[in-house]
């Protein structure tokens, strides 16, 4: 199964509540993070929420 791969671009100062907690269950922290997850819809969803704070590749 595909893998993706997430890193936070932006810090979570200012951001909506739902944003911080998307992150918080994405399991990033700061600014940098990176975490790899499998490509399931929950994940794509929770990925497209805060869509301009993170940056997302595909991994095998």
């Amino acid at each position: 199964m595909a893998r993706l791969k997430v890193t936070q671009l932006r810090g979570v100062v200012g951001a909506k509540q739902n944003h911080r907690e998307t992150l918080r269950s994405l399991g990033l922290k700061r600014i940098g993070d990176v975490v790899v997850k499998e490509d399931r819809p929950e994940i794509r969803g929770m990925v497209n929420t805060v869509r301009h704070m993170v940056a997302v590749e595909e991994v095998d």
